[in-house]
């Protein structure tokens, strides 16, 4: 690579209030801090949006960071200054997938700074499209099968099964030979994962989808649900599962409350329970964190691969988040920068 001169000042996407509403977030020009020993500088090539950085901006997360800071939680690009350190040291030079810190600017911005084992290598079959979308979803959805296959779980049902994360669940699951079951809101969606090689897709709009669940989950003796939407759909399915069912709950697109009837927990000993990547990936040891990256960057040409259904120039991000937000089904879209290494 290249050397890299570094500027002073940089455009980033600064989010100045909590709100849905218009002029949020303007382009500003930041300079560069000094950084800390085992920080690294990453020069950014592209930020990807997903559900949670929609509900970050809103001030609906499970965090919420000091204003005015750049909002993004995962991106890629190449780390072109470190603070030192070992691990910052080791990774100058290299492209890699990152996260925002926990309290600083995120990657829809020319530049990042984050903590070095924030970073991912990516090797040279891995695209920095693809390497901006390597954390929250791909890791969630290993994680999450993870957990299915721990608890000796036979089967599987799913919610939000079109959308991208929904999607790898289906690939990752079927290459692992674990029966999902699938549900969705529209036939469209239906015939798509069919087409994807899911064997069970349920439509939760059919008058006759309860009972459809209810054969089909105990016919395969799916005992877990993994849920993205909550609302209304967490208590229905749960209560179509066999005895002893649990109920994973990962995300929140419905933005509505549980219905969880008592009895479900009373006579039928069935649970919820919640899960977050944020606190998830502290709790690995650094070797199981190595061990489960390498795999993820493994499955991303096929398993996790992602859909990009968009690039938006830096400037135009306001239009990236809108353009998302409208169509999160349709694939990804990245906030890019434009640079290239």
């Amino acid at each position: 690579m290249a050397k890299i001169e570094l500027p002073k000042s940089y455009l980033a996407y600064e989010l100045k209030e909590y709100s849905n509403e218009p002029g949020r977030a303007k382009i500003v020009e930041k300079e560069i801090r000094p950084l800390k020993k085992g920080e690294v500088l990453v020069r950014i090539h592209s930020g990807s949006i997903n559900p949670s950085d929609l509900m970050f901006m809103r001030g609906l997360y499970g965090i919420k960071k000091k204003l005015p800071v750049v909002p993004g939680f995962e991106g890629s690009g190449v780390v072109v200054k470190s603070g030192g350190g070992w691990r910052a040291n080791s990774l100058l030079g290299k492209p890699v997938a990152c996260i925002s810190p926990n309290k600083g600017d995120g990657p829809y911005a020319e530049y990042m700074i984050t903590d070095g084992y924030s970073c991912i290598p990516l090797n040279k079959e891995t695209t920095l499209e693809q390497g901006a979308c390597l954390f929250v979803n791909p890791i969630t959805a290993w994680a999450l099968l993870d957990q299915v296959i721990r608890e000796k779980h036979k089967a599987y049902v799913q919610t939000g099964a079109a959308s991208a994360l929904g999607k790898m669940l289906l690939r990752l699951s079927n290459k692992k030979k674990i029966p999902g079951i699938h549900i969705v809101r529209r036939k469209e969606q239906v015939d798509l994962l069919k087409s994807l090689g899911a064997e069970y897709v349920l439509d939760s709009s059919s008058p006759n989808f309860d009972r459809e669940l209810r054969v089909t989950a105990n016919k395969l003796g799916a005992t877990i649900l993994l849920d993205a939407v909550a609302g209304e759909i967490t208590g229905r399915a749960l209560a179509a599962m066999p005895y002893g069912s649990k109920c994973v709950v990962y995300g929140a697109l419905s933005e509505e409350p549980i219905t969880f009837h008592p009895g479900l927990g009373i006579f039928q000993d069935k649970k919820l329970e919640g899960f977050w990547l944020s606190s998830w990936m502290p709790a690995q040891s650094p070797f199981r964190l190595w061990r489960i990256t390498s795999e993820v960057r493994s499955l991303l040409g096929k398993e996790f691969q992602t859909e990009i259904a968009a690039r938006i120039p830096l400037k135009e991000a306001d239009k990236a988040i809108q353009e998302y937000s409208q169509n999160m089904t349709r694939g990804k879209v990245l906030i890019s920068t434009g640079w290239n290494p």
